[in-house]
């Protein structure tokens, strides 16, 4: 018998942009709360925290890729860095352009741009800083790959690409049943969904589908050309426990291996292979 032939890979349709309504960005997707009350002024602690570890500078110039609301580009503008973002979603475009336009004292520049990660409009070596928050786990490993090469290819041999990705897929998978569990025998399993995709944001279910652990993210860096730095952290609770449950979730938030199921978000720093 001849040899069979070798099947094609099969790559998953990604989000449509369509899902991505102004809707979800001002009700759904995560610092929607700051912006609204804020105008877009003040970040929320996770984007905070994200845009701390970029060290943007003045003179920099700075890829948003996904940038969404445009929050960020405003802040990174204020820094005096040239600011630019790109999104899939027309709404996202249309948010994004109008808080930049609403920017006062912003030192640097700022665009906006309506395109695919996968096929950055920008010229090679670029770049001193890219930012991708939020945005890993709504892109299927094959356009997540592609992403993150054009990504590579418009970053200076210097620069740095700054990621946050939330949920930690090890929480997801096995930490979130046990969970779930426990919470339910304490008459809260209302507030806990079977899938944890639908915890606290129900549209999360059709929007994320790749979501990373510490060690996948870094695989996927790796297979695009990265060496890069991944950990782990989570959001404070902002509840009461009794002090039986705190000393636990203690325990579980900071002792491995258990923090490495536990810990809900995931960062990385990443650099060009030299």
């Amino acid at each position: 018998m001849g040899k069979q032939p070798r099947q094609a890979t099969v790559r998953e349709e990604p989000v449509p942009s369509a899902r991505y309504t102004e809707e979800y960005f001002l009700t759904a997707c995560e610092g929607y709360d700051e912006f609204v009350r804020s105008e877009g002024e003040h970040l929320s602690r996770r984007l905070r925290a994200a845009l701390a570890v970029a060290a943007i500078e003045a003179g920099m110039n700075v890829l948003d890729v996904g940038c969404g609301r445009g929050e960020v580009l405003r802040h990174c503008a204020k820094l005096g860095a040239n600011a630019y973002g790109i999104d899939y979603a027309a709404a996202a475009v249309q948010l994004s352009r109008e808080s930049v336009r609403n920017t006062s004292g912003a030192r640097g520049k700022t665009g906006v741009a309506q395109a695919d990660a996968k096929h950055l409009p920008f010229p090679s070596g670029y770049f001193d800083r890219a930012l991708l928050f939020d945005v890993v786990e709504h892109l299927h490993p094959w356009e997540l790959h592609q992403a993150l090469c054009e990504i590579h290819r418009v970053l200076k041999p210097e620069g740095r690409l700054i990621i946050h990705t939330a949920p930690n897929a090890w929480y997801d998978r096995y930490a979130y049943p046990l969970v779930r569990a426990f919470r339910r025998l304490l008459g809260q399993g209302a507030r806990y969904p079977a899938n944890p995709r639908a915890f606290l944001v129900h549209v999360n279910q059709e929007v994320h589908v790749n979501e990373q652990s510490m060690l996948s993210l870094r695989r996927a860096l790796a297979k695009a050309g990265f060496r890069s730095r991944v950990w782990l952290d989570s959001p404070p609770q902002g509840r009461q426990n009794p002090l039986w449950i705190d000393l636990l979730r203690s325990a579980a938030f900071r002792l491995p291996p258990f923090r490495w199921f536990f810990e809900r978000e995931v960062f990385a720093v990443a650099t060009k292979r030299r």
